[in-house]
């Protein structure tokens, strides 16, 4: 069965085209769910596997607390692999086809105002190396909406500053031309010129470096942010996912239609996209509560 789920590793890579941090969550949890069947069953070979199995895996998952949006993900994972598998000959029927996943509660992304972004950008000061390029790092996922990873898999070659875009290899490995804000324009050239070329002697391709010359990490650039956040005065947790949540509230805001956000975030459908209309109700409602004289009642009339 490990065997199996090395070449489904394989399969995900090559013929799904989904990114690495997708895969390695989902074959953590076919480790897992592969674990559980061997212990709790002795099963190890997959023609063995029954639709029972499956679920009371589910139910000892459950049983330990885990969310729904978990629970869903597992099960997402488990289906792959047996339709994998059918794909494959190695079984006649998917036994996981018809579970149903876990009702998974609905949240609104968090997203921050346009004068905390401000705060958060501005809070970086310096003509330091790591200052220069903090400050570049900020104005390009706020100023272009990219995903994390796609902002630390940019390549030198990406960015093409005198026509103003970015180039950008997305989720299912679609590439997309994303537009550079001025500000993102200025960054990015002072970065180029004053402050990578410090970073590092090595002909490196990326384009985000950190102080030991090497590819910046997700995590380094997660513990960056924070520490800069907590610098302006933002109590909130901040991810570079909630500057790309903010990017795309703040442009709905400003009247920008969904069909040109989708394409800006890159996302297949644009169902994905239309949970920033939601954002955006929610989040002009509370900024006119929190502001309006009129909006509530006062208490000392």
């Amino acid at each position: 069965m490990k065997y199996l789920i090395n070449e489904y590793q394989y399969y995900l890579k090559r013929e799904k085209g989904l990114s690495q941090n997708t895969i390695t969550a989902y074959l953590r949890d076919l480790e897992q769910y592969r674990t559980y069947l061997e212990k709790s069953y002795e099963i190890t070979k997959i023609q063995k596997i029954e639709r029972k199995h499956i679920e009371t895996f589910l139910k000892s998952l459950h049983k330990k607390n885990l969310s729904s949006k978990s629970l869903s993900r597992k099960l997402t994972a488990i289906k792959g692999f047996h339709q994998f598998l059918l794909i494959e000959n190695e079984l006649d029927t998917n036994v996981a086809y018809d579970i149903e996943s876990p009702k998974v509660e609905k949240t609104l992304p968090q997203v921050l105002s346009v004068q905390e972004v401000i705060k958060i950008i501005e809070a970086v000061k310096g003509t330091d190396p790591l200052s220069i390029r903090n400050q570049a790092l900020l104005e390009l996922i706020y100023g272009s909406g990219l995903r994390v990873s796609e902002l630390l898999d940019l390549k030198i070659a990406d960015i093409h500053l005198l026509e103003g875009y970015v180039r950008v290899l997305g989720k299912g490995n679609k590439e997309r031309e994303v537009p550079l804000g001025d500000m993102s324009v200025q960054a990015l050239r002072l970065y180029l010129t004053k402050s990578r070329n410090q970073l590092t002697m090595n002909s490196i391709d990326y384009l985000f470096l950190n102080q030991d010359g090497k590819r910046l990490s997700r995590q380094g650039f997660f513990k960056i942010l924070r520490k800069i956040a907590k610098v302006a005065g933002i109590d909130r947790d901040v991810s570079p996912h909630t500057l790309r949540h903010s990017f795309a509230t703040h442009l709905l805001e400003a009247g920008v239609d969904l069909r040109t956000l989708q394409e800006l975030l890159g996302h297949e459908d644009i169902q994905t996209t239309q949970i920033y209309t939601h954002i955006s109700q929610k989040h002009l409602k509370d900024v006119y509560l929190n502001t309006h004289p009129r909006a509530k009642e006062k208490n000392n009339v």
